[in-house]
């Protein structure tokens, strides 16, 4: 089960009390206090581990807690801290505080640890208090509670590549014939019911993620249909494919329209992915002859006054499949080059 959303209570271990001792040592008289210090109670951590890829842990574990710290003992001995809880969760997750809405972080990349909540400080034994004026002090103090909250994880998956469309555009057909994910295809709408992931390799050394969410239908920034759930995890892809039904209608007005659907939703959910670079992918290329199929791709581009990218291809065959991921990796190793190249020149302004 695919679960994005999750709330957990993480509570941090108590810091051990002091001790209050006196050395009781024969041939040693006053032998003075030897109380020694509380242990440090364990604080909570949220670690990220990439091969996780839901919250679905989450869902019927909501209480999390560290060790306590031990007391203090006799003979100066400092008691033990208290064990850390670390808590796995996946890459991508973004962590708030669930009562203030307070940003805590979001961990993009594997084994990063964020400290939630902070152990309690220890307690101080009677050694502590020992002076000229006081020898034999009887004063000690316990141990600090540790740091509670309430915490709000949302999962956003990281992917290089998006595909976004109407329900039965044949995206997973696509995901299927590229990837080694292997989605539910069937003939009829809303077939995908959450987020798939695939892994598609273009050489032994370059390979990219692409993500799939349920089709979008008109009213999907508004809550209608399922896609709205998921889109957030579009946010972080570099490259959106529109997957288009070409065959769907004899009626390119019509095509065009669910064209404009697409692009409309996606603007009023976010206007950074109504902006982000989308690239027009005309499915179902089979069903019809292959002149034709270019020749109203190329009229529904000029129809829609499409600024980026098209390509014609076919997911059940592969037809023109392998020519799309090739070019989608050259654009998404340009891209970050260039990402990364304007981040260095603004570390070195």
């Amino acid at each position: 089960m695919f679960v994005d959303e999750a709330y957990i209570e993480v509570e941090a271990g108590k810091g051990g009390a002091g001790c209050l001792s006196f050395r009781r040592e024969k041939n040693v008289p006053r032998g003075g206090p030897d109380g020694g210090d509380g242990g440090t109670g364990g604080s909570v951590y949220l670690v990220s581990d990439a091969h996780l890829n839901t919250l679905i842990d989450f869902r019927y574990k909501h209480n999390y807690k560290a060790e306590n710290g031990q007391p203090g003992g006799g003979r100066n001995c400092t008691g033990r801290d208290g064990k850390d809880r670390l808590i796995k969760i996946p890459v991508g997750t973004v962590i708030s505080d669930a009562d203030t809405q307070e940003a805590i972080d979001e961990v993009v990349i594997d084994n990063h640890s964020v400290l939630v909540a902070k152990g309690g400080t220890p307690g101080l034994g009677n050694t502590r208090f020992k002076s000229s004026t006081n020898r034999a002090p009887r004063r000690i103090t316990p141990g600090e509670p540790g740091e509670s909250r309430r915490l709000h994880l949302k999962l956003q998956l990281l992917a290089d590549v998006g595909l976004v469309g109407l329900p039965n555009a044949g995206k997973s057909t696509f995901i299927r014939q590229v990837t080694n994910a292997r989605p539910k295809v069937a003939s009829y709408p809303f077939t995908t019911l959450k987020p798939v992931l695939g892994v598609t390799s273009v050489s032994i050394e370059k390979s990219y993620l692409i993500a799939d969410i349920p089709g979008l239908i008109s009213g999907a920034s508004e809550g209608a249909g399922l896609g709205i759930q998921f889109l957030k995890h579009l946010t972080h892809t570099r490259l959106l494919f529109h997957v288009v039904d070409m065959a769907v209608e004899e009626d390119l007005d019509k095509i065009a329209d669910s064209i404009k659907t697409i692009e409309t939703e996606l603007g009023e959910f976010d206007s950074d992915l109504s902006s982000k670079q989308r690239w027009l992918v005309f499915n179902k290329a089979d069903q019809i002859p292959k002149n034709r199929a270019i020749k109203r791709a190329s009229e529904l581009v000029e129809r829609c006054n499409w600024k980026f990218p098209f390509y014609v291809i076919s997911a059940i065959n592969g037809l023109n499949c392998k020519r799309l991921t090739r070019d989608a990796m050259t654009w998404l190793e340009q891209n970050v080059r260039s990402s990364n190249s304007q981040a260095e020149s603004g570390a070195e302004g």
